[in-house]
């Protein structure tokens, strides 16, 4: 009876081992192992030199971290506000059981499943300056050709374009389950008190639809800070580092100028500023979604 007794005691360390083993494998040791290099000078070749926080001061006195640092958040804002927008005003559209919807549904999605890479080799084509198709059509109309990856102030906006056409149909998705829950009787007694549209949507709809707004808002947040393929494979940071942000500032610091202390640093801080940024989010807007 006893060693029963120390049996069930032990069991739920047992079961679940295998996952702090795999935690700590994958996430915490990384994470402490790449804060331990950004105290070095590495080149990944020859000894590793303890440098204490000259990679954090050079870091914190560049004028290119800086530049990074805004294109990251403007590439944020525009990421997430763009999909967030379209992602509503579509599942809005697509609410009805129809037919067609559920075409349009399955086609806005199919991009989501399509290798990033793969998309980005074919908005290429379709942002050539010199043989692209957005060009020649616009070249029909008169105007003069866009350079959507060559001029500084639109390249950016491009690559967001790129990212927010692959991530707009898992958005939808989600966004249509949140409305397909919103009990009937609340649109019911909305009409018998002869409420405005505006009033629905705003007091009804998206109260009721908060909390998934509230999950998606804080996943493309994140997610835009990890933007890398589309950057490498269709401006590689340019034109004049227009383009460049912090994850793939990362990797150009560590795996092709091979300074591995200085990319590690630059981890450290990313990793904080999306801790804090998902903390303040937390603080600010937890309060204002409505729970059922």
């Amino acid at each position: 009876m006893k060693q029963d007794n120390n049996t069930l005691r032990i069991l739920p360390y047992v079961m679940v081992a295998p996952a702090v083993l795999i935690l700590v494998a994958f996430y915490i040791y990384p994470i402490g192992y790449n804060m331990y290099l950004s105290f070095f000078s590495w080149n990944m070749r020859g000894p590793m030199k303890f440098i204490g926080l000259k990679n954090y001061k050079e870091l914190f006195t560049s004028s290119d971290f800086a530049h990074t640092l805004m294109n990251t958040i403007g590439y944020m804002v525009m990421e997430v506000s763009m999909v967030l927008i379209l992602g509503l005003l579509m599942a809005l559209f697509l609410q009805k059981n129809t037919f067609i919807n559920r075409f349009i549904q399955t086609i806005s999605f199919t991009p989501n499943i399509i290798s990033l890479v793969s998309v980005s080799l074919i908005w290429m084509w379709l942002m050539n300056t010199d043989k692209g198709l957005f060009n020649y059509i616009l070249s029909l109309f008169g105007a003069d050709p866009v350079g959507w990856l060559t001029d500084k102030n639109v390249a950016l906006f491009s690559v967001v374009l790129v990212s927010v056409w692959k991530s707009l149909g898992f958005n939808v998705l989600i966004i249509l389950s949140a409305l397909g829950a919103i009990p009937p009787y609340l649109y019911e007694a909305a009409a018998l008190d002869n409420a405005s549209r505006r009033s629905v949507f705003f007091q009804i709809t998206l109260k009721m639809i908060s909390p998934t707004l509230f999950f998606l808002i804080l996943m493309n947040i994140i997610g835009s800070f990890q933007a890398f393929e589309t950057i490498s494979v269709m401006t590689n940071g340019g034109p004049s580092n227009s383009t460049n942000t912090l994850i793939y500032s990362i990797y150009k610091q560590g795996f092709e100028y091979y300074r591995v202390g200085y990319a590690s640093a630059m981890a450290v801080v990313l990793m904080l500023i999306v801790g804090l940024i998902t903390i303040l989010y937390f603080k600010v807007l937890n309060k204002r979604v409505h729970y059922r």
